[in-house]
């Protein structure tokens, strides 16, 4: 059974990661490949979150090679304000990392780094240095998009090969994120009453296209049901709360 409560406990844990990269047409976005995977947790009732949410919101201006998202929670809505971007599903993956690292407790804010190292999700520092002397990742896949209109449902087709130090035989997950670039908000009751909270890089859809063998070429053909003005990510994940292996973004801009 797991807990929640506030207060963060770092944890580091052993990292093993691939990587994918990210190909786009002609008038789609730039490609970029993340560095790393960087996942806070988070809630818009949590009054301990805002300081977070501005770290999270600063780096993503400034830190192009790296995935960062935003995961609101629905373990604090009773605190008097619901959160209008919560998704149990967001809850359930958090408590997902924390049964596999032992855990007893969920809590916010968290961040974690590739599905395997947790920092404290205001310290600034510690994240940037993490995520940037994980170990290398290797090209294993490609999303390509057959839409460049980013006022338009994204839909294309992600390949996936196995090469490098990928893990033949090794059973992994793969997921379709869409994330929105920004979301302001005035706070009318809870725990942040009276603020306007900056949100950036916030999941709004986080969808499972299946299973991965890390060895067989793939074609998956994606189409996500709304349009999100962020940009779209895959995960490559080893198992429930596991390790993520591998990601790749396209990034859309103005």
């Amino acid at each position: 059974m797991i807990s929640v409560m506030k207060n963060p406990r770092p944890l580091l844990s052993a990292l093993a990661l691939l990587l994918m990269t990210v190909s786009a047409p002609a008038g789609a976005s730039e490609s970029v490949l993340p560095r790393a995977v960087v996942e806070l947790y988070t809630s818009q009732g949590c009054n301990s979150c805002p300081p977070a949410d501005q770290v999270l919101h600063d780096m993503a201006d400034q830190h192009d090679d790296l995935l960062l998202l935003s995961y609101h929670v629905d373990y604090w809505n009773y605190l008097g304000w619901e959160d209008p971007f919560s998704d149990a599903r967001f809850s359930e993956r958090q408590r997902d990392y924390a049964n596999r690292m032992r855990e007893r407790y969920v809590y916010t804010p968290q961040v974690i780094i590739n599905g395997d190292h947790v920092v404290r999700a205001t310290a600034r520092q510690q994240i940037e240095t993490t995520s940037t002397t994980v170990a290398p990742l290797d090209d294993i896949a490609n999303i390509h998009l057959s839409t460049t209109d980013a006022a338009q449902p994204a839909k294309g087709t992600i390949s996936l090969r196995g090469v490098g130090r990928s893990s033949p035989g090794r059973i992994a997950q793969v997921w379709l994120i869409g994330f929105d670039r920004e979301h302001q908000r005035d706070v009318l009751s809870g725990e942040n009453a009276g603020k306007r909270l900056v949100n950036a890089n916030v999941v709004r859809e986080m969808v499972s296209l299946g299973q991965w063998d890390g060895s067989s070429q793939q074609k998956i053909p994606f189409a996500m049901a709304d349009a999100y003005d962020g940009g779209i990510a895959v995960l490559i994940q080893n198992g429930r709360g596991g390790p993520i292996s591998g990601a790749a973004m396209v990034r859309f801009t103005d």
